[in-house]
């Protein structure tokens, strides 16, 4: 189910992801709570998510949700 707003339905399922439940799918955080950049692009894209759209999540997310590690490897 995709909602008109993929940007919307990816922040939330992000959010899910990232934050509560990574085992969905099958994502590892290190210790500080970092998951990597490509784990997560690779886990998810048969649900259609790419660096582009990850990018725009990240940039545009109202509550600045999401942040990458400075070299851009980590979210």
């Amino acid at each position: 189910f995709m909602s008109k707003d993929p940007l919307k339905h990816f922040s939330k399922f992000l959010s899910l992801v990232l934050r509560h439940q990574p085992e969905v799918i099958g994502l590892k955080l290190d210790a500080q709570g970092w998951a990597n950049v490509d784990e997560l692009l690779t886990k998810t894209a048969d649900q259609g998510l790419n660096r582009a759209l990850l990018e725009q999540i990240v940039a545009e997310s109202d509550k600045q949700r999401f942040a990458f590690s400075p070299d851009g490897n980590l979210i």
